[in-house]
């Protein structure tokens, strides 16, 4: 092989690079000083390693191109652009998924023209494909030096309450959502996104129609306790929530790597005395709780601990990892997005230092009375014909002691399958797929 002639024509196209001029009728991509620096390396890289395996070889130069984007001039990668090709070849109409692979695009791609047209860019490439953006995709998606998460699509900020929300707690009726045109559906459902929870009055004291309620959100996602519970206070279960004493306030299956989504209870019978429902906005007590304290709060969020069921002979399980933090944040704009918190299902303690040990505990117990103060807590009665759905993820549930009968029915949701359908029965236009 003729290295020196090898040098010389990459020298020669790096160079050409620098000098091409810019064509009156189209935006040429422009090969930058620097990217044309870094492609004279790498030659001189490939020469020095000419017979060495490809894996050992320098890397060859991203090329930028810039590109037109609403009378303005945008810098992109060139193997971006051709990566995010929304052509029918490349693209799946329908899908939504990308149809070609993107190690199968030269790492030095660069596009022969970029013109804009009226309301678009159309670049076409060496191989002779062309790749069509609009100017409003290329104006959501385009990115620049800053890195910055987006929200392109339709949000809902959540609303925090205390034991004020019980003038006028967020509710529909059971006709509205089994209603087929959806409007009913989708009010429960933002009822849930924005306050947590929502009730559904009127529905049917039976096992069937609970159910069918239920699946007007998604399929039940089944657990170790079944599907859809229809149980007493008789220890069917090794879980608390199979007795008749008091639950403090709790998100479920803490001890799940994945823990559900949604809850939904219906007490179809009761007779007897207590067993009054408990909800607390753990969000609202979590927002308390950074306030009086932004230690407390950052240990809680920061420092793990584990939790497991191991009431039944045949079930032992806990999260992967092992040990998990009570609060979780977006890592993108920092906001809380779950609470895991049982203290009845946490396990032993035995693997913090002795002063994250004292820092815990005294986080723990500065949240536990947030959680118990009369200003957090919704106290209401559950009777047959009113459902109670929420997220489990924000909202903390509880029990009070009862004695006599009481026949309880509900499920588990998850919480990807609940918030697809928000989306989809809300409208949406999958403006980041």
């Amino acid at each position: 092989m003729n290295t020196t002639a090898m040098f010389a024509g990459a020298t020669r196209r790096a160079l050409a690079a620098i000098a091409r001029p810019a064509a009156a009728s189209a935006f040429r991509p422009v090969a930058r000083a620097a990217a044309a620096s870094r492609h004279l390396h790498a030659a001189a890289v490939n020469l020095n390693a000419a017979a060495a395996p490809a894996a050992t070889r320098g890397p060859k130069s991203i090329a930028v191109v810039d590109v037109p984007v609403k009378g303005k001039t945008v810098p992109l990668h060139a193997i971006w652009l051709r990566d995010h090709c929304k052509c029918a070849e490349c693209w799946h109409p329908i899908t939504k998924q990308r149809l070609v692979e993107t190690n199968t695009i030269p790492r030095d791609i660069q596009p022969k023209s970029v013109v804009a047209e009226k309301g678009a860019v159309k670049i076409t490439w060496p191989d002779g494909h062309v790749s069509t953006f609009e100017d409003s995709w290329l104006a959501n998606h385009a990115y620049s030096d800053k890195s910055e998460f987006r929200h392109l699509e339709r949000t809902f900020p959540p609303k925090l309450w205390g034991a004020e929300i019980a003038k006028a707690p967020p509710a529909v009726q059971y006709d509205e959502v089994m209603d087929k045109s959806n409007k009913g559906l989708g009010k429960w459902l933002e009822n849930i996104a924005v306050y947590g929870f929502s009730f559904v009055h009127g529905v049917p004291a039976t096992i069937e129609k609970t159910k069918e309620l239920s699946e007007r959100i998604a399929f039940i996602r089944e657990t170790h306790y079944g599907t859809y519970w229809d149980f007493t206070p008789n220890l069917e279960h090794g879980d608390t929530a199979y007795t008749s004493i008091a639950l403090p306030a709790h998100t479920d299956t803490t001890y799940f790597t994945d823990p559900i989504g949604l809850q939904l209870f219906h007490l179809l019978e009761f007779k007897g005395k207590g067993g009054e429902s408990l909800l607390v906005d753990g969000f609202e007590v979590a927002k308390q709780l950074k306030t009086q304290s932004p230690d407390a709060y950052a240990a809680l969020r920061d420092l793990r601990v584990a939790a497991h069921c191991a009431g039944d002979r045949d079930t032992y399980i806990y999260p992967s990892p092992r040990y998990q933090s009570m609060f979780t944040e977006d890592p993108a704009t920092g906001a809380l997005t779950q609470i895991r918190y049982n203290n009845n299902d946490r396990s032993t303690l035995n693997h913090l230092s002795h002063a994250d040990v004292a820092r815990y505990y005294d986080a723990l117990l500065q949240w536990q009375e947030l959680l118990v103060s009369k200003k957090n807590e919704y106290w209401f009665p559950l009777a047959p014909g009113t459902v109670v759905v929420f997220d489990n993820h924000r909202v903390l549930h509880g029990r009070a002691a009862f004695t006599g009968h009481r026949r309880l029915s509900g499920c588990y949701i998850n919480g990807d399958d609940w918030r697809s359908r928000l989306r989809t029965v809300l409208g949406d236009d999958r403006s980041m797929c």
